[in-house]
């Protein structure tokens, strides 16, 4: 982010040492390190929110696209149901009429002479 090199972090720790002093430099670094951690955590929170409005923006747009491609299908389903409503549709056997359920029902003649049907 800032792109600072060996030589500049070396010139930085030298001049923080003249400033500050031996004595004083563990308890300026803890500082200092205090600082850089709460900006770091400030900047991944900033960074996760950004994330999550990007990601929800995209879910919007996404979820307004798929309602148009259902309004489409939807249209043209109706349309195609529309066009096939004039055949008509046959689900099973044809139904038997009164004159085939009346010959089927008859009941079988009885022989009455044993020589013609062979017993």
């Amino acid at each position: 982010m800032f792109d600072i090199g060996a030589a500049e972090l070396l010139v930085i720790i030298i001049v923080a040492v003249l400033v500050i002093g031996p004595k004083d430099m563990p308890t300026a670094m803890r500082t200092a390190g205090r600082w850089i951690g709460k900006v770091r955590k400030v900047s991944t929170h900033f960074r996760s929110g950004i994330d999550t409005m990007v990601r929800e923006a995209e879910l919007e747009d996404m979820e307004k696209k798929w309602k148009a491609q259902n309004e489409e299908i939807m249209k043209r389903s109706a349309a195609s149901s529309e066009a096939e409503v004039g055949e008509p549709v046959m689900t099973g056997p044809p139904p038997k009429t009164a004159e085939k359920n009346a010959e089927n029902t008859a009941p079988a003649p009885i022989a009455s002479d044993p020589a013609k049907t062979g017993e």
